[in-house]
């Protein structure tokens, strides 16, 4: 994993935290219909469902906040539940714990080709399980679900499709990981979860930033060039006197993932075809 040390470009990701925080808890204010309870998020005891809970709450009071923890008793340490867990005593909301083991060994069982399948598959069944369980007590409370997807995990695809990318609202997908890590400290988030590394927890010991091969203080500022100054790769490369093929790299890591920002693609047909 290449260290922040090498980069030069973590300045230009300064924010406004107060006024971040005041933008954000409007526009969930503004999104939430009024015939509605209130929302529903996953927590898991990282940066990103912590920030998120804790603006959600900031946003409309505990009372319509319902949190999730929604471990895998195979492959979730206790610590992540424990950090969770206090951290929705912290807020005041109502909670639920679910060991999904349960419903991911049910349907192994019942995939025929279950031996097989690697442990991507199984991690995104994971997380798509866990999707169906915030859809559950969203329709069944009146609720919408809060997604906790950042902006680097959005840009370079590192979320599940129709898993952890299913939501109704992003409220922090326009901030990069070291975005919200400054907004988590801002937020007062225990400090425990803030530096604890990123993982989504779909099989034993994963490491966001093993996988990627890049920390997010490095990555975070070739996005900001890519995506918000439109640098092509060389001209990001220079300005942060990074490799080339680091930037490229993350760049591709953007135009591979494109499919999973965008809406199924529809077959046009013909007007003939329509008696």
């Amino acid at each position: 994993m290449i260290d922040v040390t090498c980069i030069e470009g973590i300045s230009m990701l300064e924010i406004d935290e107060e006024l971040a925080v005041k933008h954000i808890c409007n526009f969930l204010r503004i999104s939430l219909p009024s015939n509605f309870n209130g929302v529903v998020l996953g927590v898991s005891g990282g940066l990103d469902s912590s920030v998120v809970a804790s603006l959600s709450v900031k946003a409309y009071g505990s009372e319509k906040v319902l949190c999730l923890l929604l471990p895998d008793s195979d492959v979730t340490p206790k610590s992540d539940v424990d950090d969770a867990l206090a951290l929705c005593k912290l807020l005041g909301v109502k909670y639920h714990v679910i060991d999904i083991k349960p419903i991911v060994s049910c349907c192994m069982q019942c995939i025929p080709s279950s031996q097989s399948i690697d442990r991507l598959s199984i991690g995104n069944l994971r997380a798509r399980i866990r999707m169906c369980i915030l859809y559950y007590y969203a329709n069944h409370e009146r609720r919408l679900v809060v997604g906790t997807g950042d902006k680097s995990e959005l840009l370079i695809g590192y979320f599940t499709k129709y898993g952890d990318g299913g939501c109704d609202l992003l409220p922090i997908g326009d901030l990069y990981k070291t975005q919200v890590r400054y907004l988590a400290k801002y937020l007062n988030i225990p400090s425990r979860i803030i530096s604890k590394p990123s993982s989504p927890r779909l099989w034993k010991d994963q490491l966001a930033e093993d996988e990627i091969g890049f920390t997010y203080e490095y990555i975070d500022p070739i996005l900001h060039l890519l995506v918000d100054e439109k640098l092509n790769c060389e001209e990001a490369a220079s300005k942060l006197n990074v490799p080339l093929s680091d930037v490229e790299r993350v760049n591709e890591l953007i135009k591979r993932s494109s499919h999973k920002r965008k809406m199924p693609p529809i077959a046009q047909l013909p007007n003939d075809v329509f008696l």
